[in-house]
């Protein structure tokens, strides 16, 4: 397996001197670089990466600024390099794998790679086990449902101020949000304690698909499939929201294009 790898810092020499250290890697492909935090946004957002060297300190946007763009769940394993001990307590703040301090030790530089490659590799296989969990769901539905749990039609949502009910058909997509989850309506969002695999598991897989870690989408409200680098695609919602795809559902996608939907 390729990891696909990311370079961002606003000084020229850094990132060359990062891609050096990575030259010499077998299983390391350099997919893009970055002189700033817009521009990384950028390309983690269109390229995929599945490893980020990203600088702390940048103008315009910093390096946590990135983080809090792109969201932490959605972002790839992350080693922050800095010149400064000191901001690696806001490094770990982030969910960083691990930090680099400037200028960067070699035997410091392959530690951290290897715990990247092993966060990497553990990723892909939840990702794969996931997805294989959900064909084995699929396959044995139609034989347990009676003895299963019910199938939703509806959330209940509880608030500070009442209790109130979404159908399930009203539902665009579903978003993880730490210990909750996220219902999208194209115009509100509806907070519930539900985690990404029990609403998995009970939502009716013809017609609710996972995408991504983070996402699940009602196939009906897609709109638009735009494809993007190595069968990740950029889906629109009847509302106009772009959401991306991650490699580990390409399946998925596949079997929804295949569908019609």
């Amino acid at each position: 397996m390729s990891i696909r790898a990311i370079i961002v810092d606003d000084e020229p020499l850094a990132r060359k001197g990062v891609a050096q250290l990575l030259d010499p890697v077998d299983d390391v492909i350099i997919v893009g670089q970055a002189a700033d935090g817009p521009r990384a946004v950028q390309h983690i957002e269109e390229k995929d990466p599945d490893l980020v060297f990203l600088d702390v300190q940048m103008p315009e946007m910093t390096g946590l600024e990135v983080v809090r763009e792109i969201g932490i769940e959605q972002m790839p394993v992350t080693i922050f390099v800095t010149a400064y001990d000191e901001y690696a307590i806001d490094a770990f703040d982030a969910h960083a794998l691990d930090y680099l301090l400037k200028p960067i030790d070699e035997e410091r530089f392959a530690e951290a790679l290897g715990r990247a490659r092993t966060q990497i590799q553990q990723t892909e296989a939840d990702a794969l086990s996931q997805q294989l969990e959900g064909l084995l769901r699929q396959y044995t539905q139609r034989g347990d449902e009676e003895e299963g749990e019910d199938p939703i039609d509806r959330f209940t949502v509880r608030s500070r101020k009442r209790i109130y009910f979404v159908d399930v058909e009203d539902v665009q997509w579903i978003e993880s949000e730490g210990d909750y989850v996220a219902l999208h309506d194209g115009e509100e969002a509806h907070l519930i304690r539900k985690t990404m695999k029990e609403l998995e598991e009970r939502l009716d897989p013809t017609q609710f698909l996972r995408v991504h870690r983070s996402y699940i989408v009602n196939t009906d409200y897609v709109e638009e499939l735009r494809p993007l680098d190595h069968g990740t695609y950029r889906l629109i919602m009847t509302a106009g929201t772009p959401l991306k795809t991650s490699r580990g559902y390409s399946e998925n996608v596949e079997a929804m294009i295949e569908a019609g939907a």
